[in-house]
């Protein structure tokens, strides 16, 4: 068996991968844990140095790792250097702050003394997406590996490259050898992975049928896990908002990875007093997005990344306009090469449509009227999703008393959802569970330690 990169842009094959065996696999996992143990009684300091020089390296390699994640994925290649960019950032980021969100927590009991103590759990498996091959991993590792723990990496099949680049980059800033491995595996081996003993927890950011798989199968091994799932962000536009602002940044986040990401805005639900005028301003927004090769620097939206991903937005998008959506841009699959689609939006969205009801994967656009704010806010949580949202209006209060009463685990207000190292980022309902960066992600794969003095 093998695993293959293909161009999104041409369809032309990368190269190929032979697959691990059950045997190569056991063995990495085996070498991780040893490194592992090394790891986990080095000091912080010593930690913040290996992942300083993964910054470091980050930032020097940038333009080749970057050329990597845009001919396997077809991300437009000055998007994959700011994903590298923000790479060095949240490892920089852990390295300096790690020691303040570990620090024992001292708690006044009847005891002589009484703390918290957080210590890492081991080696974790994580289970990560094509979308952004590189920021995917780190967001979760950085603030891992500074707890102590090791990681194994089970990537999508189509950025086996990336994976591997990953791997390549720890070994060569002076960390235990096996310290984060990458296992070319299938995704019907994963069950396999997560039941060895070394393994003690599970991260996945992923589909939300994927997210289901793994916690069942993760909870029958009685292992943590922590899930980035599905997201089909809810943005808000109020009576009050700055129209032409809030369409330009609504486009904008609408079209982030052309499209390819469980935070991008996807479901815009605008008030009917300013409707029209949203509606005038973001269909020119999304006009100007020019479609091409990602290689190019001017290139703002490049192909899917699969082709089987295209047709099923295409479907999504069809399926939507049957029941009623209209189509005010886009909407067709273009002749040639590659699997790209373009800027599309469709108005008059309503729930039970496929581009209400589901995650849609790529530069898709659903316009929902709502009669007042009230409405507004009840069609923003009329979704099995609870990932990201956004409030556009004047009135910061206001807009703070609407983010209150959305169900989602990240609330802009007049700006796009994004994901910040200094940030907690996660999602409730299908959208997951658990927190990702900042002082609470840190703490995810610890265990807290209780000590008693008497």
């Amino acid at each position: 068996m093998s695993l293959r990169s293909l161009s999104p842009a041409t369809g032309k094959k990368l190269r190929t991968y032979p697959a691990f065996s059950v045997s190569d696999t056991s063995a990495i996992i085996d070498a991780t844990h040893t490194a592992w143990l090394d790891w986990r009684d080095l000091e912080l300091p010593a930690r913040a140095r290996c992942l300083r020089e993964v910054a470091s390296r980050l930032n020097s390699l940038k333009h080749e790792l970057a050329e990597i994640i845009t001919a396997e994925m077809g991300k437009p290649l000055k998007a994959s250097r700011s994903e590298i960019e923000k790479c060095a950032w949240v490892c920089e980021y852990f390295a300096d702050n790690a020691q303040f969100f570990l620090h024992e927590e001292p708690v006044k009991t009847e005891a002589a003394q009484s703390y918290i103590h957080f210590e890492p759990l081991g080696v974790i498996l994580a289970v990560m997406p094509w979308n952004f091959p590189f920021w995917q991993l780190f967001r979760f590792a950085a603030p891992a590996l500074m707890a102590g723990n090791a990681c194994v990496l089970k990537h999508a099949s189509n950025v086996s490259g990336c994976a591997l680049a990953i791997e390549q980059l720890f070994r060569e800033a002076g960390s235990p050898g096996n310290l984060l491995r990458t296992l070319l595996i299938s995704s019907d081996q994963v069950e396999d992975v997560i039941w060895n003993d070394k393994i003690r927890a599970v991260t996945l950011t992923g589909s939300t049928a994927a997210g289901r798989e793994i916690a069942a199968t993760a909870g029958r091994a009685l292992k943590k896990t922590v899930l980035e799932l599905g997201g089909s962000d809810p943005y808000l536009v109020l009576a009050d908002a700055d129209i032409e602002y809030a369409a330009r940044t609504c486009a904008s986040s609408r079209l982030i990875n052309t499209g390819q990401s469980c935070i991008a805005a996807k479901r815009f639900i605008v008030v009917e007093a300013v409707y029209e005028k949203f509606e005038s301003a973001f269909v020119e927004k999304m006009k100007q997005a020019k479609m091409g090769d990602p290689m190019q620097e001017d290139t703002e939206l490049g192909p899917l990344a699969r082709e089987d991903l295209r047709d099923a937005l295409h479907k999504q998008v069809r399926a939507s306009v049957e029941q009623g959506a209209q189509v005010l841009l886009g909407g067709a699959k273009p002749e040639g090469a590659g699997n790209f689609y373009p800027a599309t939006v469709l108005a008059e969205v309503a729930p039970g449509m496929p581009v209400f009801d589901e995650e849609t994967f790529g530069p898709v656009a659903a316009l929902i009227r709502a009669r007042d704010e009230a409405e507004a806010i009840q069609l923003a949580n009329k979704s099995i999703y609870g990932l990201g949202s956004a409030v556009f209006s004047k009135d910061t209060a206001r807009a703070e008393a609407v983010a209150r009463q959305l169900e989602t685990g990240f609330v802009a207000i007049n700006d796009f959802v994004r994901s910040d190292p200094r940030l907690p980022f996660g999602g409730v309902k299908d959208s997951g569970y658990g927190r990702e960066l900042g002082p609470y992600g840190i703490k995810e794969f610890v265990n807290i330690k209780t000590v008693y003095i008497k």
